[in-house]
């Protein structure tokens, strides 16, 4: 099964924002991929407005997602990004969005809002209260988080409990002393907590760093990017992974019980 990462710079025009994101996905199915992850908060950013983001929030069945809607049918591939959608007035929910088909067939609120490093998410967003199940894509299972998620190995773990294969993270990780290192280490960290293919696509603007990564249940980088906009693809095979997690039975070695997340 091939999988992909897209990243490119958001620009303060979600036309021409959904318009990278609908040419990602065409580049995508033409290299034959099953599954797509594109960045967090696609509709708008602009670097002396942090609150775009959330005052640019569209519902579902708005003209981006339309759009993204409208390529979606021209194959089988499932594509996955986040949106911001109002909740209330100046306010709004993170949202992943999972696209096959030309439907929305599943959906997740972010649980982790990002209340660190002198940024305040939860200052206009509401934090979301499910952890949804995993979807299937060509015929592995795939646990959904968003960006900040990836700090907290409970949420990774409760999916790959729940029988995912594959872990999809789209993300705006902020630029920072130590947040590369940060970011690789985090994304190995979860692979091997799981051992779960994890695939994590950064957006790469000039307070973003990128570094899209596909990282294998073994903890290796399969592909990944630098800071410039790109897509980038790799294989995850099914049979490899039962076969490390033969090898490296954590999931079946725990002692702890399942983590309780809400």
């Amino acid at each position: 099964m091939i999988i992909a990462a897209g990243q490119f710079a958001v620009t303060p025009c979600w036309e021409t924002n959904a318009r990278r994101c609908v040419n990602l996905m065409a580049k995508a199915a033409e290299r034959g991929a099953a599954l797509l992850v594109l960045p967090e908060a696609l509709l708008a950013r602009q670097d002396d407005d942090p609150d775009l983001s959330v005052k640019s929030a569209q519902p579902l069945d708005g003209g981006f997602l339309t759009l993204l809607r409208e390529e979606s049918r021209n194959n089988t591939m499932t594509t996955i990004l986040t949106l911001h959608v109002p909740s209330a007035p100046g306010r709004a929910i993170n949202t992943l969005v999972a696209l096959r088909g030309g439907e929305i067939i599943a959906r997740y609120a972010k649980l982790h809002l990002y209340d660190a490093f002198s940024i305040q998410e939860s200052r206009r967003v509401d934090a979301g209260k499910v952890v949804p199940p995993p979807i299937e894509v060509a015929g592995m299972r795939v646990g959904l988080m968003t960006c900040y998620d990836l700090r907290f190995p409970e949420l990774a773990i409760a999916h790959a409990l729940q029988g995912a294969e594959i872990l999809v993270l789209p993300a705006a990780w902020v630029r920072g002393p130590l947040k590369e290192h940060h970011w690789t280490t985090l994304l190995a960290a979860r692979a091997l907590d799981t051992t779960c293919y994890i695939v994590a696509a950064g957006e790469c603007g000039n307070k973003n760093i990128g570094q899209s990564r596909i990282i294998s249940p073994s903890g290796i980088t399969l592909a990944g990017a630098d800071d410039t906009p790109q897509l980038i693809v790799a294989d995850a095979d099914g049979m490899a992974l039962q076969q490390f997690r033969a090898q490296l039975p954590v999931l079946v070695n725990r002692k702890f019980a399942p983590p309780q997340l809400l």
